[in-house]
C-alpha cells in the first residue's frame, strides 16, 4: 500500500543516482529561495502583515505551544488519511487556501492555473480566491477530477456578487467560502511603504473584468478603458456583511456556504443557527488585523461550538507538522497559504505540488512513528498546550 510518506523513499533513492531535490523540503529554506526569485513588490504583497506583523508571525510560533503524546505498539504499518467533506471523500485533509496573488507569482503570470494544475498533480483541492489572473471556469478546468472550493470577497453590488455565485457554481466549485474580515483592508506597512496595491495595478482581478454583470457597470469595456475597470472594482469591493445578510447569501446556491474568519466561539454557533454549512477558523493569516490571539489558539474553541458541523483552518501552517497538530485541536481539513506559493513562485505547478507533497509526507510519517494510522486516532490522542 502506497503512503505519503514513501516521497522520502523517492529523494532517498534518487540520491543513490547523485540526484538530489530542486526544491527545498523545509520551509524555511523555501521561504528564502523565493525571497530571491521574486520582484520586490509582489514578495512584500505576498510576505507582508498587518501592523507590526506580531499575530502574522504568533500564528506561525503559536504551533510550538502545542505538543503531540506518541502512543507505541500500535501497527501503524496501514495509514489513512481521508476526510469526509461536505458529501466528498478527500484523499487528505489539506487544502490549498485562497491566496489573492497567485496569479502574478509565476513568470507566465498564470499562477492561478498553476495552482489548479498541482492541485490536479496532488489530489490536494484548491479554494480559488476571487482575486484571480484566470477566469475562475478556466480555474476549475483545469483542476480535472480534484474538487475545488471558490472563495467570495462579496462585492457591493449586488448583481456582481450573484453573478460571481452562480458562475462558480456552474463551474462545479464544491462550496462557497465567504471571507467575512476583508471588506477594508486593514493597515500593512509593508505595501504602505512602497505605495503598491497590485490590483490597483490591474493585477487578479480577471474574474471582476470577465464577469458579465460587473461589466454593465462600466462605460467602456475593460480592454478599452483598463483605468475606469479598476476604478469600479474599487468602488464595488468589500460589502459589509452582517447576520441580516445570511439569508441573502444562503439563497444565492444550493452549494455548502463555508463562513471565513469565524475564530469566536459565539460567532460559530450563530453561524450554524443562521445556516452555515461549515466554518472557517483563520484570521487571514495575520494580513488583515493585528494584535489577535493566534488562530491555532481560538481552534479548540471554535470547534466545540461548532459540533457536527466542519470546521476548516489556516493561519500559520508550515509542515505537515502543524496539519497533524490542528487535526488533533479538531480542524476537519487544514488550509496551507504562503508554502504552496513559494512553490509555485521557484517552479510553478511542479513547485506547489512538491511542497504539497512534502507537507503530506511529514504528516504521515509523522503519524505513523507517533502511534495514529487514522485521522480519528489523532483526534483521539489530541494535543497538549506545553507553555505559555
Amino acid at each position: 500500500m502506497a503512503h505519503y510518506g514513501d516521497f522520502q523513499n523517492a529523494i532517498y533513492g534518487a540520491g543513490l543516482r547523485g540526484v538530489v531535490p530542486t526544491l527545498p523540503v523545509d520551509f524555511a529554506t523555501l521561504e528564502q529561495r523565493a525571497r530571491a526569485a521574486l520582484p520586490p513588490a509582489v514578495l512584500s504583497y505576498l510576505q507582508g502583515g498587518c501592523g507590526d506583523e506580531f499575530t502574522q508571525d504568533e500564528n506561525a510560533r503559536a504551533f510550538r505551544h502545542w505538543g503531540l503524546t506518541p502512543r507505541m505498539m500500535v501497527d501503524c504499518s496501514r495509514r489513512n488519511l481521508s476526510i469526509d467533506l461536505f458529501g466528498m471523500t478527500l484523499p487528505t485533509p489539506l487544502f490549498m487556501a485562497p491566496v489573492g496573488i497567485n496569479g502574478i507569482c509565476t513568470q507566465d503570470q498564470h499562477g492561478d492555473l498553476a495552482a489548479a494544475r498541482a492541485s490536479a498533480i496532488t489530489g490536494v483541492p484548491l479554494m480559488a480566491s476571487t482575486l484571480s489572473n484566470d477566469p475562475l471556469e478556466t480555474v476549475a478546468e483545469t483542476l480535472g477530477d480534484t474538487p475545488g472550493f471558490f472563495q467570495l470577497y462579496t462585492p457591493k453590488d449586488v448583481g456582481v456578487a450573484e453573478s460571481l455565485v452562480h458562475r462558480a457554481e456552474a463551474a462545479g466549485y464544491k462550496a462557497i467560502v465567504v471571507t467575512l474580515d476583508t471588506w477594508v483592508t486593514g493597515w500593512r506597512p509593508r505595501d504602505l511603504n512602497a505605495a503598491n496595491f497590485p490590483q490597483l495595478r490591474g493585477h487578479v482581478l480577471m474574474n471582476y473584468f470577465s464577469d458579465p454583470a460587473f461589466r454593465k457597470l462600466l462605460a467602456k469595456p475593460p480592454e478599452e478603458d483598463p483605468a475606469a475597470a479598476i476604478g469600479a472594482w474599487a468602488a464595488t469591493f468589500g460589502r459589509v456583511l452582517t447576520w441580516a445578510d445570511m439569508p441573502w447569501l444562503r439563497s444565492l446556491t444550493k452549494l455548502p456556504i463555508v463562513l471565513k474568519g469565524i475564530c469566536y466561539p459565539d460567532d460559530a454557533r450563530r453561524a450554524i443557527d443562521e445556516g452555515a454549512d461549515g466554518i472557517y477558523c483563520s484570521n487571514h493569516g495575520g494580513r488583515q488585523a493585528n494584535g489577535g490571539i493566534a488562530a491555532i489558539d481560538m481552534l479548540p474553541g471554535v470547534v466545540a461550538a461548532s459540533g457536527s458541523t466542519p470546521v476548516l483552518f489556516d493561519s500559520g501552517v508550515r509542515s505537515g507538522t502543524d496539519v497533524v497538530k490542528a487535526l488533533a485541536l479538531g480542524a476537519t481539513a487544514i488550509g496551507v497559504g504562503r508554502p504552496y506559493t513559494y512553490g509555485l513562485a521557484l517552479d510553478g505547478a511542479a513547485g506547489a505540488a512538491h511542497v504539497l507533497k512534502c507537507l503530506l509526507a511529514e504528516a504521515d510519517l509523522l503519524m505513523a512513528v507517533n502511534g495514529y494510522p487514522t485521522i480519528a486516532d489523532v483526534r483521539a490522542a489530541g494535543a497538549v498546550r506545553q507553555h505559555p
